[in-house]
């Protein structure tokens, strides 16, 4: 069976979207743990996966881009950090909201630095989806300004890793990328987790199992959607996590949220559908399912 690079990112996206929502639930699970070891065990557990597959492939876990590497790297290690106090302050839905402008920061950084052609549809779909994001967002008093800035700031580094894989996806394994966010993360976490280290009970440890392995295969996921196709069509993808989030919160933690919030989700599903039917007129060839 043959299918499209644009779908293939797609359909892997769609996967990770899933994934990601479920470390945000084990995240705010967590909540009894400091942010640095929680981020220092996924991290550790990402490692040990990563160089495990690479050494099977017989790969180096070094790359060949490694300013470009450890730029990913350091970008995400922020980005988790800024998201991961947002789930332990506010609803799980809206930390997921917050940290979902980063699509827009994704889309303009595509067409910065990778040329990437975007059509007005595209854009008129995208307006649709961010629209819905705002809205499933609403009003709600739990929400600060510093809530908002550290949203924003999550987003905008969550994007230029986002930039940074699918411009390293030219030159190195989705497992190469992978390691060096777990590279950065270990030191840097470390350090902290030493001067605040809190022992988890039976059942954080099993949160943590299952934090990092929905982490893992969410951010495998992800990579190969931004290397298979273009960022602006898989970004927008990435919204769906809102409405898994949504449904997690109302579900575990009987979050509820006004009217604003279901238009909000019928908008994202309408943009979110529009640009995958789009097709437009460049695209990739198709792809075996399967390859790498």
């Amino acid at each position: 069976m043959l299918i499209s690079a644009a779908s293939r990112g797609v359909l892997h996206m769609l996967v990770a979207s899933l994934f990601f929502a479920l470390m945000a639930l084990f995240t705010k699970l967590l909540a009894g743990l400091p942010i640095a070891e929680i981020i220092f065990f996924r991290a550790l557990l990402a490692a040990v996966l990563c160089l495990a597959g690479l050494w099977r492939l017989g790969l180096s876990p070094w790359g060949s881009d490694r300013a470009g590497l450890l730029l990913r790297g350091v970008a995400g290690f922020l980005a988790l950090a800024q998201g991961f106090w947002l789930l332990h302050h506010i609803p799980l839905a809206a930390a997921t909201t917050l940290t979902h402008l980063s699509p827009l920061f994704a889309t303009l950084l595509g067409i910065w630095l990778v040329r990437e052609k975007v059509t007005l549809l595209q854009l008129a779909f995208f307006a649709l989806s961010f629209g819905g994001v705002v809205m499933v967002q609403g009003f709600d008093y739990r929400i600060t300004l510093l809530h908002l800035l550290v949203g924003i700031s999550a987003s905008f580094c969550m994007s230029v890793a986002y930039t940074s894989v699918r411009r390293l996806g030219k030159t190195e394994h989705p497992l190469v990328i992978m390691f060096y966010f777990p590279l950065v993360c270990l030191p840097l976490s470390l350090a902290a987790l030493l001067l605040d280290f809190v022992s988890p009970t039976p059942l954080q440890w099993l949160y943590l199992l299952l934090l990092g392995l929905s982490a893992q295969i969410g951010q495998y996921c992800m990579t190969v959607a931004y290397q298979v196709a273009p960022i602006s069509r898989v970004a927008i993808v990435s919204y769906s996590e809102v409405i898994f989030s949504i449904l997690l919160g109302l579900v575990l933690f009987a979050e509820h949220f006004n009217a604003l919030t279901y238009a909000g989700m019928a908008l994202v599903l309408v943009g979110v559908i529009g640009q995958v039917l789009w097709k437009p007129a460049q695209h990739r060839g198709p792809l075996a399912v399967g390859e790498a």
